[in-house]
């Protein structure tokens, strides 16, 4: 708020309890952004766990191995796996810490490649879709830069892709698409599942919050509160972007996202004068 706007609204009473109503609004806004991103993290953590069990245990074992094998050129190929295994594990951990941290600044945007944030996510859900029968199918068709706050498009996409599970209680495919549009200067970036769709009458209210298509839990106990989607709404369009539903009764649902694209950040300059 600027101070010219603080000044006027401490000269009238009125106005002071407008401002501070909106600001109210606006740190309630943020609690509720923060606990849905920590709620799909939730849901997520078993097999995220169980993920990085699998890349710490070569670790484990080839450290073993090249402690008992005086072969230099073993140990090196030992090293090696230690190594590779320690940066699987390293991404996991670092997936998990970039969706749970809110971010210096909430307003924070700055120049992402879209596709690194997409495998980011796809490494995140991986486990959790497996375990409920869902397929993953990430189409890459480009590698578009957004300037964004990378937190906070990874939580609209997790929340989008959990929505696509539990719309498919049997399991089926489930497809994350990136693309762009030079011309229009947008990344589209899509979920689309085969679950159980969306009335047309339903489809209209789907981003209002409290507002809810779930009748009950799903099988892990988990209904829904109706905030889900109001909150990637505010997200997207705080990006000053779009969020938009395609979806037909037993045929599945598409959610796609339209956010600004911009140049890759320049690559760094070399310093001149240096000794």
């Amino acid at each position: 708020m600027s101070r010219m706007s603080r000044k006027q609204a401490a000269a009238d009473p009125r106005a002071t309890s407008d401002v501070e109503a909106v600001e109210a609004l606006e740190a309630l806004k943020r609690q509720v952004t923060a606990l849905q991103r920590v709620s799909s993290m939730g849901l997520l953590a078993s097999g995220v766990f169980h993920e990085l069990n699998n890349a710490l245990t070569p670790v484990i074992s080839y450290a073993k191995l090249a402690l008992r094998n005086p072969d230099p050129a073993y140990r090196e190929r030992a090293l090696k796996k230690i190594l590779e295994a320690g940066e699987r594990a390293a991404a996991i951990t670092g997936g998990m810490l970039g969706m749970t941290r809110p971010g210096r600044d909430p307003n924070h945007r700055e120049p992402t490649e879209m596709a690194r944030l997409v495998d980011d996510v796809a490494m995140l859900v991986g486990k959790d879709l497996n375990r409920h029968g869902v397929r993953l199918d990430v189409q890459i068709a480009d590698r578009p830069f957004a300037r964004v706050n990378a937190t906070q498009i990874q939580q609209v996409l997790v929340n989008l892709v959990i929505n696509a599970r539990q719309a498919m209680p049997d399991g089926g495919p489930l497809r994350i698409r990136l693309a762009s549009d030079p011309a229009a200067r947008t990344v589209e970036l899509s979920v689309a599942d085969q679950g159980v769709g969306i009335a047309p009458a339903d489809l209209r209210n789907i981003f209002e919050p409290f507002f809810s298509t779930k009748t009950g839990p799903d099988s892990g106990g988990l209904g829904g509160t109706g905030l889900g989607l109001a909150v990637c709404r505010d997200i997207v369009e705080a990006h000053h972007g779009r969020i938009r539903a395609e979806s037909r009764r037993g045929e599945g649902s598409t959610f796609t996202l339209l956010l600004p694209s911009c140049p890759p950040p320049a690559a760094a300059e070399p310093r001149t004068g240096a000794a």
